[in-house]
């Protein structure tokens, strides 16, 4: 498959900025030790990867997922061979005492990174799984974060998202808050991090839905009005290795693509794929006419799908990857562009939402309502309506 045809690019985005400090990125990733949280999701293998082909002298992976973890050994044996340096992997639940036992024992690690997120708009429908979301992204961060100044770290990168500048959801304001926490701690250590387009086909993405529904023989569904910038996960884990290894405090990386060129739709993409398993897209009117005419269509080489307006919670027709008031570096790198960030912060704020979440979760006891009142109280700017129907209400 494809990819960069699929998403309507001819060249790989990085091939540049890699090539022209390849040198330096080898030297340093070879004389280092690296750990990585949340190392067997998409983004997390793709980084490892480029961390494993470069001999660091130490890397650690950490992921809640032991399959993903597994699959990944797997991968990098088959792909890659061994490596001089210690590479072990943990199935650790980031939150947990068992993590925190590991970290006390585990050693030093000159290099952090956090991969790990709950990056789905769907996962904010309800008040519990929205809770999650806040642990796994902020909490743990902040967590992870002091460990890693108490243990002497020298950096921490943390992936964000496009979806946290000017956000429209509480995924992307989840991380627009966690951006805010790491620059608290940005005087305390040295941080960067990296905002992402949607990495093409990753697990659990809209364009990975495609090949599950092909194998399982049901209709494709996708926005006609939703657009989208993507990269591949190679690319992932290459803005991912750029950003932690040159980046400066506070730095966010991220892709520099054309709003003209890169920006493409869903159920485009979706039309050129079935075209690579030999489909035309046949556009149904309904849901149930979808399903019911999978087979009969299949055989004279049709598939169906149900492309339609969004219509739901969080959805946002555009992306992008800052802010107006963000100052940017676009001359430094080829294709990576940088936000530069002040330590900019309102530490009664960090504080109250901290002591508020962790009043909710003591008391076992909150609402939607209380946590998007206290997203609005730390970002006036926010712009989130519940419409009051959410992705997986839709098939």
């Amino acid at each position: 498959m494809d990819i960069l045809k699929l998403i309507g690019r001819t060249e790989p985005l990085f091939v540049k900025d890699i090539s022209t400090h390849e040198n330096s990125l080898t030297e340093k990733v070879s004389n280092s030790s690296f750990l990585v949280l949340g190392g067997a999701g998409s983004i997390g293998q793709a980084v490892v990867k480029e961390l494993f082909k470069r001999n660091p002298k130490k890397l650690h992976v950490v992921d809640i997922s032991e399959n993903n973890l597994t699959e990944l050994v797997r991968d990098l044996r088959s792909s890659f061979g061994y490596i001089n340096g210690d590479f072990q992997t943990f199935a650790l639940d980031i939150g947990s005492d068992i993590y925190d036992a590991f970290i006390e024992n585990d050693g030093h690690f000159e290099y952090v990174l956090n991969l790990s997120a709950l990056k789905h708009v769907r996962s904010e429908k309800d008040p519990y799984t929205l809770m999650r979301m806040i642990e796994v992204n902020i909490l743990n961060t902040e967590k992870t974060i002091l460990q890693s100044i108490k243990k002497g770290s020298s950096k921490y990168f943390c992936v964000s998202t496009d979806k946290a500048a000017n956000p429209v959801n509480m995924m992307g304001a989840s991380k627009r808050i966690m951006e805010k926490f790491l620059m608290r701690r940005s005087q305390a250590i040295k941080i960067s991090t990296a905002r992402f387009a949607n990495v093409a086909f990753s697990d659990g993405s809209l364009l990975h839905s495609f090949n599950q529904r092909i194998q399982k023989n049901q209709p494709i569904v996708a926005p006609t009005d939703v657009k989208r910038y993507f990269v591949t996960p190679e690319e992932s884990g290459q803005l991912c290795l750029m950003s932690c290894i040159f980046g400066e405090t506070r730095d966010i990386f991220f892709p520099q693509l054309s709003e003209k060129i890169d920006l493409i739709t869903f159920s485009s993409i979706a039309k050129k794929h079935l075209k690579t398993h030999g489909y035309d897209a046949h556009e149904c009117k309904s849901e149930n006419e979808a399903r019911n005419s999978v087979m009969a269509l299949k055989a004279n080489n049709k598939w169906p799908c149900y492309f339609t307006v969004s219509d739901t919670t969080g959805e946002k027709s555009f992306e992008e990857f800052f802010m107006p008031n963000e100052t940017l570096d676009l001359a430094t790198f080829d294709k990576l562009g940088i936000v530069k960030s002040t330590p900019s912060f309102d530490e009664d704020k960090l504080n109250n939402f901290m002591k508020q979440i962790k009043q909710f979760q003591t008391e076992k006891s909150w609402s939607k309502e209380d946590i998007v009142q206290l997203f609005f109280e730390m970002l006036p700017e926010l712009e989130y309506e519940d419409k009051g129907k959410y992705l997986d209400s839709k098939m």
